[in-house]
């Protein structure tokens, strides 16, 4: 299923997670490895630059944190990043620089790419967002099945049996995300398409694309 591979969907030279990316073809293989990668990289990270409130937390000294917002274990959070009025990092997320995690957003498990703004009441979990993504007000990645069965990511005929409980959403770089919308546990979706506000996304979503609703995406001219 090429239109979900790593390749196809990031470029890595806008994450400090490309060691950990590199190692793998689908993106969704890397969820499980974040929290330890996480913990390695930060070890590593110069005291000049980052600084280290917790034992397990490293912040850009540019970085702006928000007095409310909630720092959980296992987090970096890069260069110029802007985390905004109660927003909620429960943990294991690496959040990239020039990024936004704004006012009530909630992350957990997930890699947030250079750029990547997830601004208004945002629900991301075990996801992975490429450059520049957004997501609009209220969108949320669903990132377990309402019958908890595995998650399979589906392109059409093609399926791929993940063995993951939790998987939500893979973004490719440039990924415009609709308002209120909300990405179904697996979804993919290829770099620089757009998701319609209020859709509910599922399945592989090619690149370059425009999701209006299910059996409707256009391919942008």
């Amino acid at each position: 299923m090429k239109q979900a591979m790593i390749k196809e969907l990031y470029s890595l030279e806008h994450t400090l997670a490309a060691p950990l990316l590199e190692g793998f073809t689908y993106p969704w293989e890397a969820l499980k490895e974040i929290g330890d990668y996480i913990l390695k990289l930060g070890a590593r990270l110069s005291e000049e630059e980052y600084d280290h409130p917790q034992e397990t937390v490293w912040i850009h000294k540019s970085a702006k944190v928000a007095p409310s917002a909630f720092i959980g274990e296992n987090v970096i959070i890069g260069k110029e990043t802007q985390v905004r009025h109660c927003a909620f990092i429960r943990g294991n997320a690496l959040i990239g620089d020039g990024a936004v995690v704004g006012n009530s957003t909630e992350l957990k498990n997930v890699i947030l790419f250079d750029g990547v703004q997830v601004p208004h009441y945002n629900y991301v979990g075990d996801s992975i967002l490429g450059y520049k993504a957004h997501m609009g007000a209220g969108s949320i990645t669903s990132n377990v099945k309402s019958d908890k069965s595995l998650v399979v990511i589906r392109y059409g005929d093609e399926k791929i049996e993940t063995g993951i409980k939790k998987v939500g959403a893979m973004l490719g770089d440039l990924v415009e995300v609709g308002c209120g919308s909300v990405l179904n546990p697996g979804v993919v979706i290829g770099r620089e398409s757009n998701v319609y506000p209020l859709s509910a996304v599922r399945g592989v979503i090619p690149a370059h694309s425009i999701y209006k609703k299910q059996g409707e995406i256009a391919e942008k001219r």
